[in-house]
């Protein structure tokens, strides 16, 4: 089981109509989602496991299972590369996930 994904500190989600919004305050930028990205990440926030997502998005919308799994990870890897996102790891500490631009 992994630790939680959540948010870094500075990252603020905002539901919109068609999906969400992710501010990153510290840099001044942000982040579209589709409805699709925005359940994904909900859920994901929530404590589901990437697999339980791509179960139950697999078996909601008329895509290969395999197709579900190679866009979460997509989705993952982006807000990771984009320093949005964090776990805490087994031991308390925080692991930030993505290069830091320095």
């Amino acid at each position: 089981m992994n630790p939680p994904l959540r948010l870094r500190r500075d990252v603020t989600a905002c539901d919109t109509e068609g999906g969400m919004v992710l501010l990153d305050e510290r840099a001044g930028r942000y982040w579209q989602l589709n409805g699709t990205g925005a359940r994904v990440l909900r859920s994901l926030l929530e404590g589901a496991e990437p697999e339980q997502v791509v179960d139950d998005l697999a078996a909601a919308k008329d895509v290969s299972r395999d197709q579900v799994a190679a866009d979460v990870q997509a989705l993952l890897s982006g807000l990771a590369s984009a320093e949005l996102t964090e776990r805490d790891a087994q031991d308390g500490k925080v692991r930030r996930f993505g290069r830091r631009k320095r």
